[in-house]
C-alpha cells in the first residue's frame, strides 16, 4: 500500500510539474526574427498565477500567468540588430538563442507561394549552390485545417537560416522577395511561409469576417460539426478505396503472369501514340482509367554507363515509370514535373525500354505539350517526343468527387493564421486567386475583406499604421484563343487590380511571365523582385522606386479610333505593335474583335476598320494573351484591363 501511495504521489508531482513549466509557442524559438521598431509581444503558457520573467537585451520584463494559464510581456520597439539570446524563467528556465531583430513578412496564399526552391533547383542551380545568408530566415507553417476554433500554436515548425541545404524548403517567391530587401537595406529579414496549395481566399477568413458572407458562414458552421467532417472523411476514404481497388484489379497490365513493364512483355500489337498530346486527340476515347505507354531507345555503351535524368514533362493525372523493368519513379497528381533520376546500371547498351503507366481520374488524360520529354546525361540528350506504343490497361468511370478541405471557409485561418496573431509583422505578401477564378465577382468582396481582417489582427502592434499588403496578379495560364473571348482569369485579374484602391497595397503584375501549360510558372525570381519593389515604394517609403507598369489613365474616341493615355510610363512607354492579339475593341453590341495598335509617345492608338464607333477596349484580356508587350522603360508590364469609353 505504501508503494502504491508513493507511486501516486510521484505521478501527481510529475503532472503538476508539467503544467507548471513555462511553455513557449513554436514561433518563439532559436533563430527567430522579431520585428523592429514596433512593440513586441512575447507569450506562452505556465501554471495559473506563476511568475514569469523575460530577460532580453539587458532588460527584465515580469508578469504573472492568468487563470487560463496564459502569460505575455510587451517589449518596447527596438532597432535592427543581433544576434541576441532571450531567457524566459518561471518554475523552469528556457533560453532562446541567435535571435535577430529585423523585418518579418508573412508569405501566404496558395501553391504559387508555397512552391519551394526545391521545385526550382534546375532553373536556379547556381543560386541554390551558393545560397548562404544567416540574416534571411524562414519559419515554415505546415498545412493545418480545422474548424474547431482558432488554434494557439503549431504542432511543427522551426526557424531556419538560408544555407545551400535549407534553401530547398524556402518559399521561392518569399526567398527572392527577402533577398531583394536584404540587398537593399542590409537588415535581417524573416519570412513566414504560410500557404496551402489549391486554397481559396475564404479559407483564410476568420469567423468574425465571415459574418459579412452569410452563405460562407453557413458552410463554415456546417464544417464545425465534428460528425459532419468525420462522415465526409469516411466517405472519401471509401470512395477512393473502391475506385482504386477496381483499377488495380481490372488493369490487364498488372494481372497477367507477365506485367506490362517487364522486359519480356510483347509490345508489337500495341497501337501508336505521338507524345505529347491529350489521349482524346489520338483516339483514346475512354478517358478515365489506366493507359500504358512504351518507348524503345537504343543507347551507346558510353551513354548507358552513366547516370542519367529522365524528364517526362507533366501528365494527367498520375504516373508510374519503369526503365528496363525496374521502377524509376512515380508522381501522384498532374502539376509536378516528372523528373526521375536514373542511376548507373539501370540503362544498358543497345535496346532499352521505358514504360509509363498513366492513371487519369477525371476529364481529359494525357501529356502536357511544350514540356521537356528527354533522356539525358552530362554529354548527350535523347528526345523522347514522337511515336510511343500504348495499350489500355482498364477503363473506369471518373472517380467520384471528394472534398478538398482547403476550399471551405475558415479552416485555414483557424489552423494557420490564428497562431500567428501575437507575432508582430512588417507586412504581408500574397499569391492566390487561381482557386477563386470560378467566381470573380465574389472575389470583389472576399479579397478586400481578407486584407482588412488581417489588418485588424495586427492592428495592436502599431495602431497608427496600416499593415502593408502586397499581392501577385495571376499569371497567364491555359491555351491562347484565336479570337477574343470572355475569361474568368482576366476578370479576376481586374478584381485584383481594383483592390489596389485599399491603402498600403501594391500589385506585382506577372502576365508576361506565365506559362500557358503550367499553373506554376517557374520564373519566381521576377515575382519576388516585383513584390519587393512594391514593398520598397510603400512599406519602406522610397517613393522614387518604380514599382508598377503603365496604368490606363483615360480613353478618348476620335472617329473610329480610341486614343489611350497612360501614366506610370517611367522612362517611356514601350509597345511592340507587330505582335497581334494584345488589344481588342467592341462597339455597342459588345462583340470584341482584335484591334490594330500603334504607339505615339505615352499613348496607344487602337482601331479596327470594321468598327466605326468603338465603345470598349481590352488589353491582354484572356486566360493567356497572345502577346503582352506594353510596358514602361523600367521593364514593368502593364496590367490587363477593360475600359468603357465615356
Amino acid at each position: 500500500m505504501k508503494t502504491i501511495s508513493l507511486f501516486l504521489l510521484s505521478c501527481c508531482l510529475l503532472c503538476f510539474r508539467s503544467v507548471a513549466e513555462v511553455k513557449l509557442p513554436r514561433l518563439i524559438s532559436d533563430n527567430m526574427v522579431l520585428q523592429r521598431n514596433v512593440r513586441l509581444q512575447i507569450w506562452g503558457w505556465a501554471a495559473p498565477g506563476e511568475k514569469v520573467q523575460v530577460d532580453f537585451v539587458q532588460h527584465h520584463y515580469n508578469t504573472v500567468t492568468g487563470k487560463d494559464g496564459k502569460w505575455k510581456v510587451m517589449l518596447p520597439p527596438m532597432n535592427a540588430g543581433g544576434p541576441f539570446n532571450m531567457t524566459i524563467t518561471g518554475n523552469n528556465a528556457i533560453t532562446i538563442s541567435n535571435i535577430l531583430i529585423g523585418d518579418v513578412w508573412l508569405c501566404s496564399g496558395q501553391s504559387n507561394m508555397e512552391l519551394s526552391m526545391e521545385r526550382l533547383k534546375d532553373k536556379y542551380p547556381a543560386i541554390i549552390k551558393t545560397a548562404s545568408n544567416p540574416e534571411i530566415r524562414q519559419f515554415n507553417v505546415s498545412t493545418t485545417i480545422t474548424w474547431e476554433g482558432p488554434q494557439e500554436d503549431y504542432k511543427t515548425g522551426n526557424w531556419a537560416a538560408v544555407t545551400p541545404q535549407s534553401i530547398y524548403g524556402f518559399s521561392a517567391v518569399g526567398y527572392f522577395f527577402a533577398e531583394q530587401l536584404y540587398q537593399r537595406y542590409h537588415i535581417p529579414i524573416g519570412i513566414i511561409k504560410c500557404a496551402t496549395g489549391g486554397s481559396t481566399a475564404e479559407a483564410w477568413l476568420d469567423e468574425h469576417t465571415l459574418q459579412q458572407f452569410p452563405d460562407l458562414l453557413a458552410t463554415a458552421k456546417q464544417f464545425q460539426q465534428k460528425n459532419y467532417v468525420d462522415s465526409l472523411k469516411a466517405r472519401d476514404i471509401y470512395v477512393n478505396d473502391v475506385w482504386y481497388t477496381h483499377l488495380w484489379q481490372s488493369d490487364a497490365g498488372l494481372q497477367g503472369p507477365v506485367k506490362w513493364y517487364d522486359t519480356t512483355s510483347d509490345y508489337s500489337t500495341w497501337k501508336t501514340f505521338k507524345v505529347p498530346a491529350l489521349w482524346k486527340e489520338q483516339g483514346i476515347t475512354d478517358s478515365q482509367g489506366a493507359v500504358w505507354f512504351q518507348k524503345e531507345v537504343v543507347l551507346s555503351k558510353d551513354f548507358a554507363s552513366q547516370p542519367a535524368q529522365l524528364w517526362l514533362g507533366n501528365m494527367i493525372d498520375r504516373d508510374s515509370v519503369f526503365v528496363n523493368g525496374r521502377f524509376a519513379g512515380t508522381t501522384g497528381y498532374q502539376y509536378p514535373p516528372r523528373k526521375y533520376p536514373i542511376p548507373a546500371g539501370m540503362l544498358k547498351e543497345g535496346k532499352n525500354s521505358i514504360v509509363v503507366r498513366v492513371i487519369n481520374y477525371s476529364g481529359a488524360g494525357g501529356f502536357y505539350k511544350d514540356k521537356r520529354y528527354q533522356l539525358f546525361n552530362s554529354r548527350d540528350t535523347i528526345d523522347l517526343r514522337g511515336d510511343w506504343r500504348y495499350n489500355i490497361g482498364c477503363t473506369s468511370a471518373a472517380i467520384p468527387p471528394t472534398v478538398s478541405y482547403w476550399l471551405p471557409p475558415l479552416g485555414l485561418n483557424n489552423g494557420m493564421i490564428a497562431p500567428l496573431k501575437n507575432l508582430s509583422l512588417k507586412g504581408v505578401i500574397w499569391y492566390q486567386g487561381e482557386a477563386n477564378t470560378g467566381n470573380p465577382a465574389a472575389y470583389t468582396k472576399i479579397f478586400p475583406a481578407l486584407i482588412n481582417s488581417w489588418r485588424d489582427n495586427w492592428k495592436n502592434q502599431s495602431p497608427d499604421k496600416v499593415l502593408p499588403f502586397f499581392f501577385v496578379q495571376l499569371a497567364s495560364y491555359m491555351e491562347t484563343r484565336e479570337q477574343p473571348a470572355e475569361s474568368n482569369w482576366a476578370a479576376l485579374r481586374a478584381v485584383q487590380a481594383q483592390t489596389q484602391a485599399l491603402p498600403a497595397t501594391g500589385m506585382a503584375v506577372t502576365i508576361d511571365i506565365g506559362e500557358w501549360n503550367d499553373i506554376h510558372p517557374l520564373n519566381k525570381a521576377d515575382v519576388g523582385k516585383r513584390l519587393a519593389l512594391c514593398a520598397m515604394h510603400t512599406a519602406y517609403g522610397e517613393k522614387d522606386v518604380i514599382c508598377q507598369g503603365p496604368v490606363l489613365q483615360q480613353a478618348i474616341r476620335k472617329g473610329n479610333q480610341l486614343v489611350l493615355t497612360f501614366n506610370h510610363t517611367d522612362q517611356g512607354l514601350k509597345f511592340d505593335a507587330t505582335r497581334p492579339g494584345q488589344f481588342a475593341i467592341a462597339g455597342a453590341d459588345n462583340h470584341y474583335v482584335w484591334a490594330k495598335a500603334t504607339l505615339k509617345g505615352n499613348q496607344v492608338i487602337v482601331w479596327n476598320d470594321a468598327i466605326t464607333t468603338p465603345t470598349t477596349v481590352r488589353y491582354a484580356w484572356a486566360d493567356t494573351p497572345a502577346a503582352t508587350t506594353l510596358s514602361n522603360g523600367a521593364g514593368l508590364p502593364a496590367s490587363p484591363f477593360q475600359y468603357q469609353v465615356k
